[in-house]
This record gives structure tokens, sequence and C-alpha cells, in this order.
């Protein structure tokens, strides 16, 4: 009998040893997918902002345009007056304008087109987050019920073991009788 509760205690500790390592596995498995998920988050902080970025600089171009406009306009009147040193000032100044006006569409479409690469790449990372998700719920949910299954075949007692106390139950009636 000392050898059969030797050999189910061994087994009870060789599973436990197992369901440790498995639980190292599926906590490993679960961090580095909240890492994952995180590292989603912060992309699609990114995009956000530089959305922002897109509509503050579209704002400022529509500014910078309305100001060419005004200047173009103060162009014309000057040169129609005859007032050369007038128009020469704000001609200079348009030019300027325009320049500025230049280096922010420049800018915006370099945001737009960064915005554009991050949330394409967002994307596919979110699919790719997704079908790993799936796929680590399922190996983890196969894991638990492995252990669980595990756990059941230890505590469930075998026929020999059913039929020897048995045995041993019916000797001491008949020693006793």
């Amino acid at each position: 009998m000392k050898l059969i509760d030797r050999v189910a205690r061994l087994l009870r500790a060789d599973a436990h040893g197992v369901v440790s390592a498995l639980e190292e596995r599926g906590l490993l498995l679960r961090q580095h997918l909240r890492e994952a998920e995180l590292e989603i988050l912060q992309k699609r902080a990114r995009v956000e902002a530089l959305g922002i970025e897109a509509a503050r600089l579209a704002d400022e171009a529509e500014r910078r345009q309305q100001r060419i406009d005004a200047l173009d306009a103060d162009v014309e009147l000057a040169l129609a007056g005859g007032k050369d040193d007038l128009a020469r000032f704000a001609a200079s100044q348009l030019l300027s304008e325009r320049r500025d006006f230049a280096a922010l569409e420049h800018q915006k479409a370099q945001v737009e087109e960064t915005r554009t690469r991050v949330a394409e790449r967002l994307t596919e990372q979110e699919r790719t987050l997704d079908s790993l998700s799936v796929r680590a719920r399922c190996w983890l949910a196969g894991r638990e019920r492995a252990v669980h299954d595990e756990f059941a075949g230890l505590s469930r007692v075998a026929d020999e073991e059913v039929e020897l106390e048995l045995m041993r139950r019916r000797s001491a009636a008949e020693a006793t009788s």
C-alpha cells in the first residue's frame, strides 16, 4: 500500500509542477497580450494626435490663404491708385505669406502621410492582435481543461483501489466474526 501511496503522491507532485509550468506560460501569454494591447492604444493615440495636428495645420493654412487673398487685393488696390511704394510693401508681405503658406502645406502633407501610414499599420496590427487573442484564449482554455482533466483523473479512485478496500473490509469483517 505504501508504494501505491508514494506513486500517487509523486504523480500529484508532478501534476503540480506541470500546472505551475502551464500557469507560467499562460501568465506570460496574458502579459504579452496586454503589452500588445497597450501598444495598440498608444498607436491609436498617435493617430488621433496626428489627426489633431493635421486639423490645426489646415486651419492655419486657411487663415494664411485669407491673408494672402487680402494682401493680393491690397497690391491690386495700391497699383490701381498709383501707390507704388504701398504696392511694393504689400507685394513683399504677399510673397512672404505665399512662402509660409507653401511650407505649411508641405508640413500638412507630411503629417497626413504619416497619419495614413500609422493608421494603416494600426489596422493591420489590430487584425493581428484580434487573431492572436482568439488563438491565445483557445490555448488558455485548452490548458485549463487539460489541467482540470488531469486533476480530475488524479482525484478519481481506481477500480483496483476500490476492490482492495472492499477485500480489506471483508477480511476485517470475517476476522471479527
